[in-house]
């Protein structure tokens, strides 16, 4: 386990390239990892993109809730589903 989480600061990324960052970080996120996204504007949309395509995957905890910058803990609770699996509700 590691002793820091890793820190993605996208604030200085183009808004087009945020989304492709943050789910490449979390594609590569072994389980029972963590790391603290930071962002300049609430990401709770990104969130109900990771519970339509991530669900049962991850934890979300918010570190800092503005106004200048939202830091996310998100940490990876599971291995993807395989393909055509459905997640028990």
């Amino acid at each position: 386990m590691p002793t820091e989480d890793r820190v993605l600061d996208v604030r200085s990324e183009e808004p087009r390239r945020r989304h492709e960052l943050i789910f490449e970080t979390f594609t590569d996120l072994p389980v029972g990892h963590s790391y603290v996204l930071v962002n300049d504007h609430d990401p709770k949309p990104l969130r109900y993109q990771f519970e339509a395509e991530n669900a049962g995957e991850f934890t979300w905890e918010y570190l800092e809730q503005g106004p200048q910058a939202w830091r996310v803990r998100i940490g990876r609770i599971a291995a993807p589903a395989a393909p055509g699996a459905t997640v028990p509700s």
